[in-house]
């Protein structure tokens, strides 16, 4: 029986170095952190409930037990619970209580401020509705004008004012006489050393 128990001690604290477990002193003390593993030394550190320890090992009534600034030492592992002990989860539960609250202030504020966008919006909105009806008019008006002026441009497309021909073919002949006989000077030039001889 003596050799059962001694193995299943040998495993767990095999065991126990290989899987670092999380522990919390209790709400309702303050606790002892000693160097003998029995605690028969007297505490070199005093731990308050909540405070968080890593489990190196485990004997029967006693841990060892890392701190969070690195000291090691045996605590009874009677005083250590798994779970968070109340005080911290209050005080977790107050945190997140407050930064609720702050959250919802800020919501309430951002509501307030988005119905007066909505209420400034429906009466800007009931404004340019009245000055929709009158572009609505306009642009119903200005449809028709375009329109005529189209069909009159239509008419324009297939005809040409003939004053305009007219006066086009004139000047056309003007320049292209003129033109002819500018070319014809400097032909004549060019032949006979520069001298016009006609």
């Amino acid at each position: 029986m003596n050799k059962t128990i001694a193995i299943v001690s040998l495993l767990l604290l095999g065991c126990s170095g290989a899987f670092a477990e999380t522990a919390y002193v209790t709400d309702i003390l303050r606790l002892g952190i000693h160097r003998a593993q029995d605690t028969s030394d007297p505490a070199f550190q005093n731990l308050v409930s909540g405070t968080e320890l890593e489990i190196i090992e485990r004997v029967p009534n006693f841990a060892r037990v890392r701190t969070s600034d690195g000291q090691d030492g045996w605590v009874k592992s009677a005083y250590l619970v798994s779970d968070k002990p109340a005080q911290l989860r209050v005080a977790e539960i107050e945190a997140e209580l407050e930064q609720l609250r702050a959250n919802l202030s800020e919501s309430s504020g951002e509501r307030l401020h988005a119905e007066r966008e909505a209420n400034r919006l429906s009466q800007e909105m009931a404004l340019n509705t009245g000055s929709s009806d009158a572009i609505q008019d306009t642009l119903a008006r200005l449809k028709l004008e375009n329109e005529s002026y189209e069909s009159r441009l239509d008419a324009y497309r297939v005809s040409f004012p003939m004053a305009w021909v007219a006066a086009a073919l004139v000047v056309a002949f003007v320049a292209g006489f003129v033109a002819g006989l500018w070319y014809l000077d400097t032909v004549i030039r060019k032949r006979h050393g520069g001298f016009r001889i006609y």
